[in-house]
């Protein structure tokens, strides 16, 4: 299990929002690694190296936060979640 302060530092490293998709987030982990790829980087290969396995580590990091997420299935809540604007007004405030 990783920390929470190790969970925003990947997402900090890998450039995510709060609401990132799995699809921007493999984006994201492609574009980082393709900019800092040693063989990109003759002249500090050191660096590159570094970056790319803090990069490969911060991902490992969100994909296994994202693969233990427990999602609620909760049946009230999805219901809740897709009202109409004039559902959700009627189950908050009650009839007009």
């Amino acid at each position: 299990m990783y920390s929470f302060e190790q969970l925003i530092k990947a997402k900090t490293l890998l450039g995510l929002r709060e609401t990132s998709t799995l699809k921007e987030i493999k984006l994201s982990y492609k574009n980082l690694m393709k900019k800092w790829h040693p063989d990109k980087h003759k002249d500090n290969v050191a660096k590159a190296t570094k970056m790319s396995m803090l990069i490969n580590e911060a991902y490992e990091i969100i994909v296994h936060y994202c693969n233990n997420y427990e999602y609620n299935f909760n049946e009230e809540k999805i219901k809740r979640s897709h009202f109409t604007p004039a559902e959700w007004w009627n189950d908050k405030f009650g009839e007009r």
